[in-house]
């Protein structure tokens, strides 16, 4: 595998109004909720890449694995401490 990884940050946006049709956002219809940095590893022998997803702080957010065949599988990370017990 063959890593492609770029220190560039991303902005993660989220749409406030989800009734909207179209493609087109105004700037009062989002909100940014963080940034991420992307990294794209392609496997040539079993022609699926995988995306890795991290945040500001190179904590692993999303795993994403993309078939030629156009299928594509995601993991979510959650670090929270919701269910966490810490007795």
């Amino acid at each position: 595998m063959t890593s492609n990884y770029e220190d560039a940050l991303f902005r993660d946006a989220r749409v406030k109004n989800t009734s909207k049709t179209g493609n087109l956002l105004k700037a009062n219809e989002y909100e940014v909720i963080g940034s991420s940095k992307i990294s794209l590893e392609d496997n040539d022998l079993d022609d699926v890449k995988i995306l890795l997803k991290k945040d500001a702080n190179d904590n692993l957010k999303e795993i994403k694995f993309m078939c030629s065949c156009g299928q594509t599988k995601s993991i979510l990370l959650d670090y929270g401490e919701s269910g966490a017990n810490s007795e």
